[in-house]
């Protein structure tokens, strides 16, 4: 069949919008028609080539949500007419990550996944013969794509899909990176630092979780209104001419002097590394989602990590249970008890997918939608 996409033919190259074939599904595979998608910053970091791991043509996209149009032999788990959310990690619950409960490791498929294809090592895109690859198992930049039937999450029928899309990534990987990484509990005192989407869903799930400060910490003024005013912030800090020392300071004098419980780092560099681990209190827990480029090293004195208690830890995809949290936290959504709308400041078709990427880099939008109509 033909199915319209947003294709990267080179990297740091515009998306280009085309007709592309797209193959039926194989056994263990399912077509899924794309109903919404959002714009992530892993996708432009892929398309500008900075991605080590970045394959080319290929179609970008990986924050979706759709409806099952067709399953290939051997599906079980889904049927045509059901609500999924594409995922990039898979749940296969068999291999030893899935087993030992960690299922946003699982090594089901990550080998042919990373290379931009099948399980079975071949791609269902193509154009004018030639194929093109998939991306994180999903493809969401266009309005068919075939993924593993390990690669869906069923979802609450009535939920908005130009909402609920945005838990396939970055608001999955901000509030499980509070809930799940960090274990927020109530009475907790947490700090985020960087106001992104990421860091904006960390605040949100810090204070479902029932933290009663959240202190939110970025650069932008207007940022940090929103973390207050919309996501649920109860103390916001701007650290533009703070120095390290000093935001420790501020952060101290919100929590009487010990340093907070849980601090989550959400924007990917060594320098807010380092302030998440020191605005912590001794025996706080920092949680690390933002993603650092690989030439990244972070320094820290030994005697330092030496002589405190807690613990630091990486959160990958918030270290969720997609069986178990995305129909959960649709349903928190449907229930207005979680923000999910606040995220989305941007809503365009398709063409307009690399105006809105552009957006998104340059910091003015916590998320676009690309709707498919």
């Amino acid at each position: 069949m033909r199915t319209r996409a947003a294709v990267a033919l080179e990297a740091g190259k515009p998306l280009e919008v085309m007709e592309v074939n797209l193959e039926g599904p194989k056994a263990g595979e399912v077509m899924v028609e794309i109903k919404a998608t959002g714009i992530c910053h892993t996708d432009e970091f892929t398309r500008s080539g900075a991605d080590p791991e970045g394959i080319f043509p290929s179609i970008l996209g990986h924050e979706g949500a759709g409806v099952v149009v067709k399953v290939g032999p051997g599906v079980t788990s889904v049927k045509p007419g059901d609500h999924v959310i594409p995922l990039y990690t898979p749940e296969c619950r068999q291999c030893k990550s899935c087993l030992s409960g960690k299922t946003n490791l699982c090594t089901a498929i990550r080998s042919t996944q990373g290379q931009g294809l099948m399980p079975d090592g071949t791609s269902r895109f193509s154009y004018n013969g030639e194929p093109l690859y998939h991306y994180m198992g999903c493809s969401t930049f266009s309005e068919y794509t075939v993924v593993a039937e390990v690669s869906l999450a069923k979802v609450n029928p009535n939920a908005n899909p130009e909402q609920v899309c945005l838990l396939g990534c970055g608001v999955m990987a901000g509030f499980g990176a509070a809930v799940n990484t960090g274990g927020v509990k109530r009475g907790d005192s947490v700090a985020v630092i960087g106001c992104g989407g990421v860091g904006m869903a960390a605040i949100a799930g810090a204070r479902l979780a029932g933290a009663t400060t959240v202190i939110a910490i970025d650069i932008s003024d207007a940022k940090l209104e929103r973390a207050k005013n919309e996501f649920g912030a109860t103390h916001t800090i701007n650290s533009k001419d703070l120095s390290d020392d000093e935001l420790t300071e501020k952060v101290q004098e919100l929590t009487g002097g010990f340093g907070v419980d849980v601090a989550i780092e959400s924007v990917g560099q060594p320098k807010t590394y380092r302030q998440a681990f020191y605005i912590r209190d001794l025996a706080g827990r920092v949680v690390l989602v933002g993603v650092p480029t690989p030439d990244m090293t972070l320094e820290l004195p030994f005697l330092d990590v030496f002589g405190r208690g807690g613990s630091l830890k990486s959160s990958w995809y918030g270290d969720c249970l997609p069986e178990r949290d995305f129909p959960m936290y649709v349903d928190l959504f449907q229930q207005g008890r979680f923000p999910l709308d606040k995220f989305v400041d941007d809503r365009v078709q398709l063409d307009g997918v690399q105006s809105a990427m552009e957006e998104m880099d340059k910091g003015q939008v916590l998320r676009s939608v690309v709707e498919f109509k």
